[in-house]
């Protein structure tokens, strides 16, 4: 029984052959979506747009204008597509050429004619060591108690997001957020309910970060960030984020600031990226974050560079 189109692990056919294509389709496609590209243009194009769901690449070695070599040079040299496995197809019997290809970080080779059982075999392992893969990539990029982005997930997130937006002239947008006395929270409730508090208002930032592109991430004990780039509306957005935090009615009878749980924001949004630092950013997102404390917490105080 085939899976839902969408469930389907994706996988790419290269060949320059339309049989050879269309063959391999009719093979993968009752257990795999297939994408297919008759040349290498047409398969790094493939390769960019569906990079988040392309788990394999069938790869015809001997193609006219673009080799199979230089397709994979092309794919490794992109940060989107590195990690996509790559099985080289190929009609040479020849241990130099397979060796090259491996060096280059081919997973695998399969030689023509092509031997279904074979292919399916093959495939069927590179597609369960990527799906591997993804799982612990994504585990080492999550926070495991609230499920939010982690600390390093995040910097290399902002990292892209920034070179991103400097490349398009678009706006980034960064906000800091921290529990207001959170260390009183937990000395009257416990770490328990502390972390309970905890997983609440990640969940609420979550629901923050709409876009495709927005990320929510943990970056300190009670300390989160929501990253923005290319939307200007972060203002608005960290401002209904506290405000929501605040409707949550988490009761918190130590803290100074209200009777329940509260948060203090600091937002930056760039808008010249090349006039400034990420460090500079970051630390004017902090700065702020200290501006809303300093000022009576269970605020958001904002900074637009103009």
């Amino acid at each position: 029984m085939n899976l839902p189109l969408d469930d389907r692990p994706t996988i790419l056919v290269v060949d320059d052959e339309r049989l050879n294509r269309n063959a391999l389709a009719e093979m993968l496609g009752g257990e795999y979506r297939v994408l297919l590209a008759k040349d290498g243009p047409g398969a790094l194009a493939h390769a960019q747009r569906e990079a988040a769901q392309l788990l394999l690449i069938l790869l015809d070695v001997s193609m006219p204008g673009m080799s199979g070599y230089d397709v994979l040079g092309a794919l490794r040299a992109d940060e989107r597509t590195a990690g996509i496995a790559v099985i080289f197809i190929t009609g040479q019997s020849d241990d130099a050429a397979e060796e090259y290809g491996l060096n280059l970080g081919a997973a695998d080779y399969v030689s023509k004619p092509i031997r279904p059982a074979i292919v399916r075999v093959r495939v069927r392992n590179q597609i369960h060591l990527a799906l591997q893969k993804r799982a612990l990539e994504r585990l080492a990029q999550i926070d495991g108690l609230t499920g939010l982005a982690n600390r390093r997930h995040f910097d290399a997130q902002f990292d892209r997001a920034w070179r991103r937006c400097e490349r398009a002239g678009i706006p980034l947008g960064l906000a800091l957020v921290d529990i207001d006395h959170f260390k009183q929270y937990n000395d009257r409730y416990g770490h328990l309910q502390g972390d309970e508090a905890l997983r609440t208002v990640a969940q609420t930032l979550q629901a923050h970060a709409r876009r495709p592109d927005d990320l929510a991430a943990r970056i300190g004990g009670e300390e989160f960030t929501l990253l923005m780039p290319g939307d200007e509306s972060l203002v608005q957005r960290i401002e209904d984020f506290r405000q929501a935090v605040v409707a949550q009615a988490i009761v918190h009878a130590d803290s100074p600031t209200a009777s329940t749980l509260t948060v203090s924001c600091g937002l930056v949004v760039a808008r010249q990226l090349d006039r400034i630092t990420p460090t500079d950013l970051l630390q004017k997102a902090d700065t702020l974050l200290y501006t809303a404390k300093f000022q009576g917490r269970n605020r958001t105080v904002t900074w637009t560079q103009t």
